[in-house]
């Protein structure tokens, strides 16, 4: 039995781990596409237990607490949106969430109170060319810092979950046609993902994002994301993923979503 310990530099809440990163750090036990669901809020700074099961899936467990399951899942998408590097940059400009109105300053991937080099400062917004899907596209631009870098010189593959995260709960939140966007506080219930390609610290990266309309009806706090990442330096080689968020009333509810490339 292995453990994982979710530094307090990976939160997302102030005192419960990124979602995105928590489950990139599950999924590194399980070979090619993987599918986490979040139980519980995954706590920091200690040893979280990492049990397989009969049924051939993983439990992450703080104690006799489940904090996430992981499975191996066939990751597929329907449409990929992409982003030049000028264009999603353009895009940051027009995040919805300012800075003195964020939730969450503290978190990983999306503070804005976070230094550069030590979060990641992705801070999607709408991309002014618009797809002709009816949801709206939003996008990012992300350099990784020399410090995500894993033992093989490329971008650690928790990072590249990570930077899959926010995005698309911006996305589930966004209102193309009013540009108003949703403040009610959600949180990652469910992430599927495959890592095609791993970008080397240094090089652009683009983030784009867009909601979807497969939540069901009756749970209206529930929303789905998908998101796509690609490196320009590097060929636009992409990354792929959907995702459920909860909001307050649907907690309790077993989240399902698909996050692909």
């Amino acid at each position: 039995m292995s453990s994982i310990v979710i530094d307090k530099r990976y939160c997302g809440p102030p005192n419960s781990g990124n979602g995105g990163y928590v489950c990139g750090r599950l999924a590194r036990h399980i070979a090619g596409g993987a599918e986490i669901t979040l139980r519980a809020p995954p706590p920091l700074n200690k040893p979280l237990d990492v049990v397989a099961t009969d049924d051939g899936s993983l439990e992450l467990r703080d104690g006799t607490t489940l904090v996430a399951v992981g499975r191996s899942a066939s990751v597929e998408l329907v449409r990929l949106e992409e982003a030049s590097f000028d264009e999603a940059f353009a895009a940051e400009l027009l995040t919805p969430v300012k800075p003195h109105e964020h939730l969450l300053p503290n978190c990983f991937v999306c503070g804005p109170a976070r230094a550069k080099g030590d979060g990641l400062r992705i801070f999607a917004g709408p991309l002014v060319r618009q797809s002709r899907n009816d949801s709206a596209v939003l996008a990012a631009s992300w350099t990784p810092d020399p410090n995500l870098t894993a033992d093989d010189g490329l971008v650690a593959p928790e990072f590249l979950w990570s930077a899959l995260d926010c995005p698309t709960g911006y996305a589930s939140c966004y209102d193309r046609e009013s540009g108003s966007f949703e403040r009610t506080p959600i949180l990652l219930g469910r992430m599927s993902a495959r890592i095609e390609t791993r970008p080397r610290p240094g090089e652009r990266c683009v983030i784009t994002a867009w909601g979807s309309s497969a939540a069901p009806e009756a749970c209206a706090a529930r929303g789905y994301g998908n998101a796509g990442q690609s490196f320009p330096d590097a060929g636009f080689l992409p990354n792929v993923r959907n995702s459920e968020w909860l909001g307050p009333s649907c907690r309790s509810a077993p989240p399902k979503s698909r996050f692909a490339r």
